[in-house]
């Protein structure tokens, strides 16, 4: 109930009626607002939390410096161009340094950070903190040379100066295949060590034919679920749907038991008079097994988009199209396929996305032959512990994904792919 007074509406208890709009708009965007915010918190702590401390990793550089906090200090009056050695307060800042940092048993990060750029830091670094104790007054710079000549090199020097900075690009030059050389310019790596450019490619090539492979496929299987009565489509998706009730590490090692050389494939093939006991193939620990094994794990993807968009076209469009005289394939061709593409994108870059960033997999059934990039970055992250690298990695593939889902969008748009 409203009344007017002096010409403003007003509610029952006197309040203006615009005053109890607003703030009824206001209390019900305040509750819609709550109602989001569990998954605003969950996405901040899944997603948003772990990709930005990826992205401060890939460039962060604190190590040296909280190690060695005299030295990066001193050492910044070094000219790093010149071909003399740093002065004698540099050498004393060091040792002082490295006798602290031994004693409270960090000495180590430091060499472990300085030897992913530069082999053999680490043992230099433990090396000289055993014997950094027995270094006095007045010659810190003979005493330190004496104990390993490395410390009388420019480069050990260079490298110290070069990453006392709280941030580097180390890591990215790695992750591309460059390294600093001893000028101080940046170059390529030697020929033997150039491997992460190619994973790359590696990764990308196979996970956009695996992506092929399923919509190959996939599109049939689709094709039969949208088509077939619902009681028999239902029996068919259950048997789609089953591999995700399934452990992918059971379903991983069941491909090796039967893709190995002495596996259930080779000896049907041996059996049946295909191959000769001695010309069993290798169809395992290699691109082939890859390639078999994620193409099965991601098919699902692949379908289900398929599937749910080709239920919704209507019978009516292919049977006008065989009524205006056009053979079935053709009328496929024309009226049926293009109504499917907003499914065939959605699932093309589900199953791609998903592709490139399996490691699980392609450690087990890739071999030398068939591992990605992301094999290496859980190599660095778990073996080596070089997150900085791994990080490196991780925004690079991350800013190729993006690179691919806008071109993605300028060329096929984001707003006609459909999950059903």
């Amino acid at each position: 109930m409203t009344t007017v007074d002096d010409g403003v509406l007003r509610t029952a208890d006197g309040v203006p009626l615009k005053r109890s709009l607003r703030r009824a708009t206001a209390r019900r965007r305040t509750r819609t607002f709550m109602l989001v915010v569990p998954i605003l918190a969950f996405l901040m702590v899944t997603f948003v939390m772990p990709v930005a401390d990826m992205l401060f990793r890939s460039v962060d550089n604190q190590i040296v410096s909280s190690v060695l906090p005299r030295t990066t200090i001193a050492i910044q009056s070094w000219d790093p161009l010149s071909e003399a050695l740093p002065k004698e307060f540099v050498f004393e800042a060091l040792v002082l340094d490295i006798q602290e940092s031994f004693k409270d048993k960090t000495l180590g990060r430091a060499g472990r950070r300085l030897n992913f750029e530069k082999t053999g830091m680490t043992s230099l670094f433990r090396k000289t903190g055993r014997r950094a104790k027995l270094i006095t007054e007045p010659s810190y710079r003979d005493q330190l040379i004496a104990v390993d000549k490395r410390w009388g090199e420019l480069d050990t020097w260079k490298l110290i100066h070069r990453e006392s900075d709280a941030v580097t690009e180390s890591y990215f030059l790695s992750a591309v295949d460059l390294t600093f050389d001893e000028s101080g310019d940046v170059s390529w790596k030697v020929e033997e060590r150039r491997i992460y450019l190619f994973l790359f490619y590696r990764t990308l090539w196979m996970s956009a034919l695996i992506t092929v492979f399923c919509l190959l496929l996939g599109y049939p299987v689709a094709y039969l679920l949208a088509t077939l009565p619902t009681r028999h489509s239902n029996l068919l998706l259950i048997l789609v749907l089953l591999p995700f009730w399934t452990s992918l590490l059971v379903r991983t090692t069941a491909w090796i038991a039967l893709l190995q050389s002495e596996g259930v494939l080779n000896d049907l093939m041996v059996f049946i008079g295909v191959v000769s006991e001695d010309g069993r193939l290798q169809l395992i620990h290699n691109k082939i097994g890859t390639f078999v094994a994620m193409t099965h794990i991601l098919l699902p993807f692949m379908i289900l988009p398929l599937y749910s968009v080709m239920k919704t076209i209507p019978p009516s469009y292919m049977r006008a199209a065989r009524s205006l005289g056009a053979p079935p394939f053709l009328g496929f061709l024309k009226v049926y396929m293009p109504n499917t593409v907003p499914g065939i994108g959605a699932g093309c870059i589900l199953v791609f996305i998903l592709s490139i960033g399996y490691y699980i997999t392609p450690a087990l059934v890739g071999g030398q032959t068939g591992t990605f990039i992301s094999n290496f970055i859980a190599l660095h992250i778990s073996e080596t512990l070089n997150w900085g690298l791994a990080a490196a990695l991780g925004v690079i593939l991350l800013a190729v994904v993006l690179f691919l889902y806008f071109l993605y969008d300028r060329i096929v748009g984001v707003a006609n792919m459909k999950l059903g």
